[in-house]
């Protein structure tokens, strides 16, 4: 089965919030900050579908001050095992 990218880039951007300590607001203020104006709940829908740009993955990761990510560190999960999982716990 070919990996979803689009599900990995989610779990990895969750994780690494979740790793940092950070809520979707703090992330909405953080981005605001930097001039990318989002609210938490666009934030949580955009996040929740895993279909946001590379530039944004950069610029969240940039924010939370992430300087760095392993791929290795989120391999791939098969989607039929975490159906239903959507938080950052689980991964």
């Amino acid at each position: 089965m070919q990996p979803d990218w689009n599900e990995r880039a989610k779990n990895l951007l969750k994780a690494e919030l979740k790793r940092k300590g950070v809520s979707y607001r703090e992330l909405a203020e953080k981005l605001t900050a930097m001039g990318s104006p989002d609210t938490e709940k666009n934030l949580a829908n955009k996040i929740s579908r895993g279909s946001f740009t590379a530039g944004f993955l950069v610029q969240c990761l940039s924010a939370i001050g992430s300087s760095g990510v392993r791929l290795d560190d989120y391999p791939y999960r098969n989607p039929s095992v975490l159906q239903g999982a959507d938080n950052a716990e689980q991964y």
